[in-house]
């Protein structure tokens, strides 16, 4: 969620001394792109998964301060609903066997939370939205102990000036109202970072853009909320609703909102910082008592906070990110389009795809999106939020195309290449690529289980509708446990 912030109240002042500072921020940060101070040499990825926590009867459970006690591991954070976590992951190469690094990493930490969490009546899921998760489940009462969670909702709704309205209409249709953010803790999300240089980082962010709906049509694996089957990929507009400063008639205006997925390829990173900066008010106007021009100046490293909190409340799906690690600057594209799950090694697969499919566009002759307009790869990246893997897409040269073919025909062999590149191991990349063709062959991911899974407990079991979603819940977690990719997941 960004940067922690203390107790605040904010007045007139405290916003015009931000703005003047985050202003500042963004001019030393054009000095040092011009200057090209930033860490390139040995580019890092990571990985976070935010995670669910669920009772013994498949109910969201309201312990995660207790639960991240008992597990004692730095990796593991708060989330902003108090039955979420989050792990965070070292940053590796991905050269060599970086992949399976990842996927044991991943593996053992979750195993090792799980069994110390276990005497707590609480279980980690990895998942979109929990399919159990109900209205009543999200209220002020459901928010995690940090202060900064308390200041994002009363600054959201204080912009807004009315509860939320959540409206989704898809295989079912939902319209409910909340007078809180946590309707966004029901959103679980896999974060891919990627570190690249200033002069690629226009390329990849631009590529990531492109490729966004294919993603999301592929690892779909969140079809249910509050025990309706809505999009294919329901935390898309879910998070989209939940988290809007915008009352309608501000919506009618054509003002931003803050969940974005942009409006044209960029140059520069400055592109992506700049415009967080010209378009969106701040949430939260703490200032850091640095100067980054005097720190730039001396020879420092200037940490540029306020741009930095700034930007932690603009949530675009490929946000850019600015960083210091010992010592040194350096950039990241943050990878935000999809689900949590089903298994870790489904996670890595997703991975793999992504890292190899970018570099690729990235760093081929003729860019794709020379090719192909910005509101041609928005259409796709709603299509595919609502139809997953059964979406039609848009692609140059081959026109409109199931995506499933478009993976299998262009995208997979691109994906092959770029992880060629980065130098992965080949039997890693066939491995991981291999789960992401059987997928597509198969039609089945993690939301297409789990509404298979609950018209048939439906229909054969004749169960309704609370008991078949608990049902779906219970065997997908023993699934997840399997690590067994979700195309060879059986339906019960």
């Amino acid at each position: 969620m960004g940067e922690d912030v203390g107790t605040h109240t904010f007045s007139r002042d405290d916003r015009a001394r931000y703005r003047d500072k985050v202003r500042r921020c963004l001019d030393v940060f054009a000095e040092m792109l011009r200057e090209s101070r930033f860490d390139v040499d040995r580019p890092m990825t990571g990985l976070e998964i935010e995670l669910n926590l669920v009772d013994g009867e498949s109910q969201p459970t309201m312990r995660n301060a207790e639960v991240l006690a008992a597990i004692a591991d730095p990796s593991f954070q708060t989330e902003l609903g108090q039955f979420n976590l989050e792990i965070n992951v070292e940053p590796r190469r991905l050269t060599g066997t970086g992949t399976a690094q990842f996927e044991e990493h991943v593996r053992a930490s979750l195993n090792a939370a799980e069994e110390k969490s276990r005497p707590l009546g609480a279980h980690m899921v990895m998942i979109g939205i929990l399919p159990t998760l109900l209205p009543a489940h999200l209220n002020a009462g459901t928010l995690s102990a940090n202060p900064r969670y308390e200041l994002l909702n009363e600054q959201i709704f204080a912009a807004r000036g009315e509860d939320l309205r959540i409206s989704i209409n898809g295989v079912e249709r939902l319209a409910v109202t909340a007078d809180t953010i946590t309707p966004e803790a029901a959103c679980t999300s896999t974060q891919f970072h990627l570190q690249v240089s200033p002069a690629q980082f226009a390329d990849y962010w631009n590529a990531a853009q492109c490729i966004a709906g294919v993603q999301v049509a592929v690892g779909a694996n969140s079809p249910l909320l509050f025990g309706r089957e809505l999009w294919r990929e329901t935390r898309i507009p879910l998070f989209q609703q939940a988290t809007d400063t915008r009352p309608e008639e501000i919506k009618a205006q054509g003002v931003r909102p803050r969940v974005w997925f942009g409006e044209r390829w960029i140059t520069s990173v400055f592109d992506l910082f700049e415009e967080n900066v010209r378009f969106f008010p701040a949430l939260l106007p703490v200032c850091d008592p640095e100067d980054p021009a005097e720190t730039l100046a001396a020879g420092g490293v200037p940490s540029l906070a306020e741009l930095r909190l700034h930007n932690g409340t603009v949530y675009r799906w490929n946000r850019p990110v600015y960083d210091v690690l010992r010592g040194r600057p350096h950039l990241r594209v943050e990878n935000r389009v999809l689900p949590a799950g089903p298994t870790v090694v489904d996670t890595i697969a997703n991975g793999a795809f992504y890292f190899g499919l970018v570099r690729a566009l990235a760093e081929s002759d003729r860019p794709l999106w020379s090719q192909m307009s910005f509101s041609a790869a928005e259409e796709n990246f709603t299509n595919c939020a609502r139809h997953g893997i059964d979406a039609q897409v848009y692609w140059p040269g081959l026109g409109y195309l199931p995506v499933t073919e478009l993976v299998l025909r262009r995208l997979l062999p691109l994906a092959h290449h770029g992880l060629d590149q980065w130098g992965l191991d080949p039997r890693e990349r066939d491995r991981l690529l291999g789960i992401i063709e059987q997928r597509c062959l198969t039609g089945r991911n993690g939301a297409s289980w789990q509404v298979g899974t609950l018209h048939r407990l439906e229909t054969a079991d004749h169960l309704d509708r609370p008991a078949a979603l608990r049902e779906v819940l219970r065997h997908y977690v023993d699934l997840m446990h399997s690590n067994r990719p979700v195309h060879e997941w059986p339906l019960p």
